[in-house]
């Protein structure tokens, strides 16, 4: 299982998700499967992940990542991430 974050373009807003099949989830986000948050706020890029061994611990992240302030947030994703930069670029590309 994978918790995700995704922003949008300028940085501005952020998403937390998880789900067991993080480039199918992202993919989802991308072409606006659904027409919820990420939609509306044209969340797209996925900046930040992680991988869980078990849907339960998945979720507990999840949750705990939720109740964070940004500055929290934002650390988090400049651990791993600190351009900011789209994770998922290059996933979808034709073979």
């Amino acid at each position: 299982m994978y918790v995700y974050i995704l922003s949008n373009a300028h940085n501005t807003t952020l998403y937390i998700g998880v789900t067991n099949n993080i480039k199918r989830r992202v993919y989802e986000h991308k072409t606006h499967v659904n027409k919820g948050f990420t939609y509306r706020y044209n969340v797209t890029k996925l900046v930040w992940f992680d991988f869980f061994p078990d849907a339960n611990s998945a979720i507990v992240k999840e949750k705990q990542l939720k109740k964070w302030n940004r500055a929290w947030k934002e650390k988090l994703i400049n651990e791993m991430n600190p351009e900011w930069k789209d994770l998922s670029d290059g996933w979808y590309e034709k073979e």
